[in-house]
């Protein structure tokens, strides 16, 4: 089936999905397989439930039966097909008679908050259709550009990679006409091999934006991203930083626990405006950064960009603080490497408070790397006086039995610290919990 004739069908349905269990009526179903699913074994399931298309894979069984079910799609990829789908509905969406904008977003640390910070700063003026949670993959920037409505005037999309090439394939996909990286640093080495093989990566957005007039906005306090910038002829750039706009990132405290700045009026003013966030961190300062930065574009004005930052509360577990009836937590679950990582025990070492404790699950996904970077995080925190440290997973392990000098406590899984923490509670303190998504720091937070 031609991609124009499936997007006729698709302008028929209540959307898209690729989970039968979500089924509510109306949609269209694509069939895509993993590893250790296949998703054609769902498809008269998710018609029964009220699904009004399913895409199948033509090889299926499904799509060999006679008489063929009514509503069955034979494709012969359903992925690339739900990505062809995504491309065209993106090209033909268009607003006030031009085509719809759409910023890509991708970087090491801090897409999924300065996506969220970037949305809750337009939506002040637009409306805004963006990615749920991190579905920045090969099958979550489809099924973002998919949810566009008739209504959406801006598309912001996260674009997530742990290859070389993942984000060849997403800017193909999405198609931006303006793009940011947060930041390049060390995560996935498994995948890319090296910090180059990162840089290359995640310089494919701007490598689609320079071929195709596009514009990215640069942090210009961040040597990396300038030179990669600059080395991409026909790329319009727009910068923003914290010493590149005159802003200054005040200290926390117990009082103001969060990220608190102030910003200049305007350009060059010497009047500052205050500017206090509900995020964990001085690193987020720079995601707050690329916020009003992309606002200002946009013609937010800094009242309303600042009044959206501040109105920003962030709920998954990435730069989340919170008190429990015996400690303040910083809560950074959703992933580490050795950038992130370093980046939140520097934010410890800068907080104000009497008593601190790190709980650091293993860094995944850094190959021949691995031992090397959490031997440096070991002497990090070992430079810190912290007043316990407690290491989760076998990564570490090795770390301290490379250097093991110290008194740090290490345990096989978070389990095991949830029911030590148990027996040893913690009181008073301001703790760090951070770690790689897979080992489930979270686990902890109960004894916390």
């Amino acid at each position: 089936m031609e991609i124009k004739d499936l997007y006729s069908l698709f302008r028929q349905c209540a959307g898209v999905t690729t989970d039968s269990r979500t089924i509510a009526g109306g949609e269209m179903f694509f069939a895509l397989k993993g590893e250790n699913f296949d998703g054609n074994e769902y498809a008269l399931k998710a018609l029964e439930q009220g699904a009004r298309f399913a895409v199948v894979d033509a090889a299926s069984a499904v799509a060999s039966m006679s008489p063929a079910p009514q509503g069955i799609i034979p494709v012969e990829d359903t992925l690339k097909t739900l990505q062809a789908l995504a491309n065209y509905h993106r090209g033909s969406t268009f607003v006030g008679g031009k085509r719809l904008t759409v910023i890509g977003l991708t970087g090491t640390n801090g897409k999924t908050t300065t996506k969220e910070l970037i949305t809750a700063v337009l939506s002040s003026k637009f409306k805004v259709t963006a990615t749920k949670g991190n579905l920045n993959n090969d099958i979550g920037v489809p099924l973002s550009l998919l949810s566009i409505g008739p209504d959406t005037e801006l598309a912001v999309i996260e674009m997530g990679a742990s290859h070389p090439e993942d984000i060849t394939g997403l800017v193909a996909v999405c198609d931006p006409d303006y793009g940011l990286i947060t930041n390049v640093g060390k995560a996935h080495l498994l995948g890319f091999g090296s910090f180059e093989g990162v840089k290359y990566a995640k310089g494919k957005l701007y490598d689609w934006l320079a071929s195709h007039d596009g514009t990215a906005f640069v942090n210009a306090d961040d040597p990396v991203l300038t030179g990669m910038a600059s080395e991409r002829a026909g790329m319009g750039v727009i910068r923003y930083g914290i010493e590149y706009s005159g802003s200054i990132v005040l200290p926390s405290d117990a009082v103001h626990p969060f990220v608190r700045m102030a910003v200049p009026e305007e350009e060059g003013s010497e009047t500052l405006l205050a500017l206090e966030s509900h995020l964990a961190g001085a690193y987020n300062a720079a995601n707050i950064s690329a916020a009003m930065a992309v606002g200002k574009h946009f013609g937010i004005s800094l009242e309303d960009a600042i009044a959206a930052v501040e109105g920003y509360v962030p709920t998954n577990n990435r730069s989340q603080m919170e008190r429990s009836s015996r400690n303040i937590l910083i809560k950074d679950l959703y992933n580490a490497n050795p950038t992130s990582m370093e980046a939140a025990l520097d934010n410890l070492a800068l907080t104000d408070a009497d008593s601190k404790v790190a709980l650091l699950g293993e860094m995944r996904e850094l190959g021949e790397e691995s031992l090397q970077e959490h031997i440096l995080i070991l002497r990090k925190v070992r430079s810190m006086g912290l007043d316990l440290v407690c290491l989760v997973g076998e990564e570490f392990r090795k770390a301290l039995d490379a250097e093991p000098e110290g008194d740090e406590k290490c345990f096989g899984t978070s389990e095991e610290l949830s029911q030590w923490l148990g027996k040893n509670p913690v009181s008073g303190a301001t703790v760090l919990v951070k770690g790689s998504r897979g080992v489930q720091m979270e686990k902890a937070l109960k004894e916390l």
